[in-house]
């Protein structure tokens, strides 16, 4: 009895375990599907625009069902949430890999500038004017998540800027850090063609710069603009 007792119990463990294994696997591949589909959509979102981009599209550069795309987001809003969370997260995610290579605090501006550069290179319409004209209410989720992080992410620029003598002492730091980052996003929700805003936004760095730079600072700023293509 006792023998019988302990083989129920040893099959019962063995097969909960093996339910939870089974769950755990269709769990892993249906983020994994989701995280494919957020990626793709991303990818053509930025490129061709998000009221362009239609579920078909997304569904036809996977080379799968729409009915599959409906199966993890009920609408093309969700899926445009999800898509700028993500971007968020790995455009935040490579500036804080470039703050950690301990660039001057100059040359740190130019990196990130380059690499919105790169990561925009083939989009044409602004993608951040497509937010505001089209998904009003989007846009303004979108910029309550960078609020935080591009004030948290100047602030430290410009105190980096001061301890290495590259900006002066007497900046009032909340203020410029303000300023900075108002004019971006005004010329970023203004402007729809993409290259016209990176120049633009180039011009404000510039701008900016000069605004709390040191002779040494200036010095620096002008070498880096000299080695910057647009």
């Amino acid at each position: 009895m006792l023998n019988n007792c302990k083989y129920f119990g040893n099959s019962f463990g063995i097969q909960s375990f093996l339910f939870k294994f089974v769950i755990e696997i269709q769990l892993f591949k249906f983020h994994k599907m989701k995280d494919k589909i957020i990626s793709k959509a991303s990818e053509l979102f930025l490129k061709l625009g998000f009221k362009s981009v239609t579920m078909d599209d997304i569904a036809g550069e996977m080379c799968i069902s729409k009915k599959t795309i409906y199966k993890y987001f009920c609408n093309k809003e969700i899926l445009i949430e999800e898509s700028t969370a993500m971007v968020h997260k790995e455009v935040h995610q490579i500036i804080d890999s470039i703050v950690a290579k301990n660039y001057n605090a100059i040359e740190e501006n130019f990196e990130i500038r380059k690499m919105f550069k790169e990561m925009f290179k083939s989009t044409d319409s602004s993608p951040v004017y497509q937010l505001k004209k089209h998904y009003p209410e989007i846009y303004e989720k979108v910029i309550s998540r960078e609020i935080n992080k591009c004030n948290t992410t100047f602030e430290q620029n410009i105190k980096k800027g001061i301890q290495q003598g590259l900006y002066r002492e007497n900046i009032n730091i909340k203020n410029y850090t303000r300023f900075y980052y108002h004019l971006i996003f005004i010329i970023k929700e203004s402007t729809s063609s993409e290259k016209e805003a990176q120049k633009l936004e180039l011009e404000i760095l510039e701008y900016h710069i000069r605004a709390m730079a040191t002779l040494a600072g200036i010095i620096e700023l002008e070498k880096q603009l000299q080695n910057y293509n647009l």
